[in-house]
């Protein structure tokens, strides 16, 4: 049985002022299974937040079925979201409970009572053992980013879902979020992650999807999806200008360019123009393709009506 399984969701809504119909997911299909860690990424309006707002039980699809551990979110919605701990982008909190006054009642929800250990070590775990008796509103961003977290863990789901969880957060954060969350998939718990920190999803995520204007382009291991990278990169620095010619190619981040490079006589190509143009590159070097890259060459060659690249 699978721990998430898509089939066939599709969303459709009207545009503010009532006007044409939007398809925010056409047809959306894939499974996760027990113990996955799963990355799910796309650019802004791709679907993602969607696509979780209905497996979480608070958006319908207009079509299709979501199950979590075998429950429908539709039909057996408390069974779905009792296996379900979802931490959302927004930062969502009641300002008239402390820390560990919210966990409780988050626990009460779903009936879950005596957990004083378990609450006590998600505190420890997060970094918010001394703000247990603070007031919400007195937390900072990242606390209260912190506590969400503990929030969705809470009644010890076994799916996990993450929204964009580090979102705006400090690295300390970031570093204690991976850790609790990677020690707690060893342990058995399936793991679902949308993040545009495309290095956060290379490193945790054994599979990945890739959702396009709703749509599902590719589909596939983290391994697979590198390995299938159609390039290299050349890396350098540059104070001027690229030409023209390199400029519609390349990733330009501040000083640093990166351009795709097949092979060695498309880095000389790439070097000559810069010759040509009077320009001097800066540390350069040559890197394998990371996960940026393959999202940026899927979602620039695929046609969203097409079918998703499944890479073996």
């Amino acid at each position: 049985m699978s721990a998430i399984s898509f089939q066939s969701v599709s969303k459709q809504y009207r545009s503010r002022g009532g006007g044409a119909t939007v398809q925010a997911l056409d047809q959306v299909s894939f499974d996760i299974e027990p113990g996955e860690f799963f990355g799910l990424l796309g650019p802004n309006g791709a679907g993602k937040t969607t696509l979780i707002s209905i497996l979480a039980g608070l958006s319908r699809p207009s079509s299709g079925r979501v199950r979590v551990h075998g429950f429908d979110v539709g039909a057996d919605f408390a069974q779905a979201r009792r296996c379900l701990g979802v931490v959302p982008q927004e930062l969502v909190f009641d300002p008239f409970f402390t820390v560990r006054e919210t966990l409780r009642i988050q626990s009460g929800y779903f009936g879950v009572r005596g957990n004083e250990a378990w609450i006590d070590e998600l505190l420890q775990s997060l970094g918010l053992a001394d703000k247990a008796g603070a007031n919400m509103r007195q937390l900072s961003g990242g606390m209260k980013r912190r506590v969400l977290v503990a929030q969705a863990l809470v009644h010890k789901p076994p799916v996990i879902v993450l929204d964009e969880p580090t979102a705006g957060v400090d690295v300390e954060l970031r570093q204690t979020l991976w850790q609790f969350i990677a020690r707690l998939n060893r342990e058995g718990s399936t793991v679902l992650l949308t993040t545009h920190y495309l290095e956060e999803a290379e490193a945790l995520c054994s599979r990945i999807a890739m959702l396009k204007a709703g749509r599902v382009v590719a589909l596939s291991s983290t391994t697979d999806l590198l390995r299938a990278a159609s390039s290299n990169v050349l890396r350098f620095k540059l104070d001027q200008a690229l030409p023209d010619a390199l400029a519609a190619k390349a990733r330009v981040t501040g000083r640093v360019v990166q351009l795709p490079a097949h092979d060695a006589a498309e880095i000389e190509t790439h070097l000559a123009v810069l010759r040509q143009a009077g320009l001097q590159a800066q540390d350069l070097e040559i890197r394998k393709a990371d996960l940026e890259d393959v999202f940026l060459e899927v979602m620039g060659a695929q046609d969203p009506s097409g079918t998703p690249a499944e890479v073996r």
